[in-house]
């Protein structure tokens, strides 16, 4: 086994640089252990790459290019599932290089315990799903994937706050509204199964858009900001759209995720989920 990275930056490096899933979700494993036991002690300063490697499958495609998924049947659940797996590989290297593009803002050791453990989280989902696609027949890789998901990293790489604002606050917290109903269909359909795997990450996912508010405040309130106020300002400006309605409002009171902060930027508002 080779020796393990002298910074926490220089693990994110080596995380987001690996390009095969199996081999990323074992590096997210083992250096999280070694943040926990104090084996990996420091931040560091080590640049992070521009883009995550990627394996040569899935192919990626524009968001506009990317085949209708017909969600009856088990072909459209494999398809769903798929995709959903790609979401939960850009989440690991999101996770990781919050944790080693930011190193210049000065951020208490709490910040990168709660990144660690969300890193390590969205590695978990991954496999989950890769484990509910081979029992289905699939695997990931099987179907292309929507190369949009990193545009959010890019647009918010100079600004840990503007990250925080779009990653778990927007991007995440939507999951936490399209999941229930996904749930249902699944159930529906009789695939108890991956309704199991997409209920744990649901639950597991309300503390990452948790930690997203919580350093989103603590940054705002470091630079003299008030948090909802640019919370907008940074939406407006980096996020293409507006964010759809209806809210599981219920998920995101849990996670401490005011109303105040997305109610006012909805599209729409026709109640809870």
């Amino acid at each position: 086994m080779t020796a393990l990275p002298e910074s926490l930056s220089e693990a994110a490096r080596a995380v987001i640089s690996e390009p095969e899933p199996v081999a990323k979700v074992a590096l997210t494993r083992r250096f999280a252990d070694a943040w926990d036991n104090g084996n990996i002690a420091v931040t560091g300063h080590t640049p992070m790459p521009d883009r995550p490697a990627r394996p040569a499958a899935p192919e990626l495609r524009p968001p506009r290019d990317m085949p209708k998924r017909n969600p009856r049947g088990e072909a459209g659940r494999i398809a769903f599932l798929h995709a959903i797996a790609h979401i939960e590989l850009n989440a690991i290297d999101l996770a990781w290089d919050i944790l080693g593009r930011f190193t210049v803002e000065e951020m208490p050791k709490a910040f990168f315990d709660d990144w660690v453990a969300v890193a390590l989280d969205e590695a978990e989902h991954f496999d989950l799903l890769a484990r509910r696609l081979e029992a289905l027949g699939a695997a990931y890789g099987d179907h292309p994937a929507h190369d949009g998901l990193w545009e959010a990293a890019e647009i918010t790489a100079d600004d840990l706050a503007a990250r925080l604002a779009l990653v778990p606050m927007v991007l995440e917290a939507r999951g936490l509204d399209t999941t229930p109903k996904a749930v249902r269909q699944l159930r529906d359909s009789g695939d108890g199964a991956s309704a199991d795997v997409l209920e744990t990450i649901a639950t597991e996912e309300i503390p990452h858009v948790a930690a997203g508010v919580r350093w989103f405040e603590f940054l705002c309130d470091k630079r003299g900001l008030e948090p909802v106020a640019e919370f907008h300002r940074l939406v407006g400006e980096r996020f293409r759209g507006s964010l759809k309605a209806p809210f599981n409002e219920a998920a995101r009171a849990e996670a401490g995720f005011s109303h105040h902060y997305y109610r006012p930027l909805a599209s729409s508002h026709s109640g809870k989920s």
